[in-house]
């Protein structure tokens, strides 16, 4: 028995397109994260991508659970002395919801080049509409 790899041009993309309205973050972000890396195809390869491109509609209309809304912060250092910044869920949904998003799935894919590869393909809009309708998106029930 041999383990098939598939070559680069043998990989078929596809696009698909996610209403996030009232999805759950977490669970809508581990699904979006399964199709970036291609999880849902019988030739995936964990060092390759495989996967799909995937865009979100509706970000802003997300849900979270809990009380993520008070209690999430979201925390980056600038580099510099004393540039710890701090941003709540419920600031970061106001004036960028797109980022909320983003953040979720970026925390599920690999941390190295492929990850951030695999990211590129993530296209989120806060409204309903997108700018990909020439390249035919499927809608994809998550």
């Amino acid at each position: 028995m041999r383990t098939y790899v598939p070559k680069p041009e043998e990989v078929q993309k596809r696009w698909y397109v996610v209403d996030a309205r009232g999805k759950v973050l977490g669970r809508l972000a581990s699904q979006i994260a399964a199709v970036l890396r291609g999880k849902h195809k019988p030739y995936f390869s964990p060092h390759m991508d495989t996967g799909d491109y995937v865009i979100v509609v509706n970000a802003e209309k997300v849900r979270v659970t809990g009380r993520k809304l008070e209690q999430k912060v979201y925390r980056h250092h600038t580099g510099y002395p004393g540039g710890l910044r701090e941003v709540s869920l419920q600031e970061l949904l106001s004036k960028h919801p797109e980022r909320v998003i983003e953040q979720a799935v970026w925390g599920m894919l690999p941390h190295n080049r492929l990850g951030r590869k695999l990211l590129r393909k993530l296209k989120v809009y806060a409204g309903p509409e997108h700018r990909h309708h020439a390249q035919k998106p499927e809608p994809l029930e998550i």
